[in-house]
């Protein structure tokens, strides 16, 4: 599996990292319906017997379940062989389930050492900035991540979904290591403006969705949308309903065909286009049971010559006009 370097100085991640999101079940505002532990915590060795050497998490995901089932599935492993691990703070879930941008130090210290915990490590490979929510409070938080680097309790920090201005804004406190965006083919805003100035910068960008949350598997239908449970925040998602749906399927029905061409899944294709990006460090690819990521990592080796990129740009442009017929 192919390795990238996470900016100028971040640790060797595999193109693929393995996300979590989804393990965190059904019982919070953005679950993705009930999950089995035992299947969650199978993904997760799975991932690492196939070559995954980076995992993807958060303190919100469930409320802490999906750090926990992570925190099982790393106890079964031998230390020498353990993933490195990323995981976020900054979104407290309060106890009527709505979650509240926390951004100040002594919270971040509360987090963080419940992650530990939860993890059942002693240090964090890499601790994000989840959301920059309080906006007013992203130097305070930024600081904080600053701080544990330098008691050795986390070795990178980085920060997901913060646009360029607020990156510039965080930088003379400390470098960052690695940005965490939504990059898929239905989701190209940091194309313009993030991903030069990463590059420049020499940030890491670990893309997430790549496969829109499953909309990108080749796998999803109407029929699937429409038999999503009310604990699976995709039945909220406008992008799993009329009419965006159908342009979505359709769009999906033309992949088929340039994946079967390359003798690949729709899947693996829409991982493998978003790292065709040089500024693109890893995909972020999501799987709760271990069938899902035997059927999406050979993505990594997966390469897209220029006349496939010309052809997806071609099918591209034509959805985004269908999206603008329908705005």
């Amino acid at each position: 599996m192919q390795r990238r370097r996470l900016g100028n100085h971040g640790p060797e991640l595999t193109t693929i990292g393995l996300g979590t999101w989804a393990i965190g079940g059904g019982n919070w505002r953005f679950g993705w319906g009930d999950q089995d532990a035992d299947e969650a915590i199978n993904a997760v060795l799975r991932a690492v017997d196939l070559g995954i050497n980076w995992i993807d998490t958060a303190a919100v995901y469930g409320d802490g379940e999906s750090e926990k089932l992570v925190g099982q599935a790393l106890a079964r492993i031998p230390a020498n062989q353990r993933p490195l691990i990323a995981t976020k703070c900054t979104r407290i879930v309060q106890a009527d389930g709505s979650i509240t941008p926390v951004m100040d130090r002594r919270s971040i210290f509360t987090e963080f050492e419940r992650s530990l915990r939860h993890l059942q490590v002693e240090t964090i490979d890499l601790y994000q900035l989840h959301w920059p929510q309080p906006e007013e409070d992203i130097e305070e938080g930024w600081g904080a991540l600053a701080e544990l680097v330098q008691q050795g309790k986390v070795r990178h920090i980085g920060v997901c979904n913060f646009n360029v201005a607020q990156m510039k804004r965080i930088q003379p406190i400390h470098p960052i290591a690695s940005l965490q965006p939504p990059y898929s083919m239905l989701v190209r805003d940091i194309e313009q403006e993030i991903l030069p100035f990463c590059e420049s910068e020499g940030i890491g960008v670990v893309g997430y969705s790549p496969m829109y949350k499953g909309l990108l598997t080749g796998s999803f239908d109407s029929q699937r949308a429409d038999q999503l449970p009310e604990n699976d925040h995709r039945s909220r998602d406008p992008r799993f309903q009329p009419p965006q749906l159908g342009i979505h399927l359709s769009l999906v029905g033309k992949l088929k065909e340039v994946a079967a061409a390359l003798d690949c899944t729709v899947a693996q294709l829409a991982i493998a286009w978003t790292l065709r990006m040089p500024a693109v460090t890893s995909a972020i690819v999501g799987a709760r049971r271990p069938q899902q990521i035997e059927s999406t990592v050979a993505a990594s080796d997966l390469s897209l010559d220029a006349d496939t990129l010309r052809q997806l740009d071609a099918l591209l442009a034509e959805h985004a006009r269908a999206l603008q017929e329908v705005a």
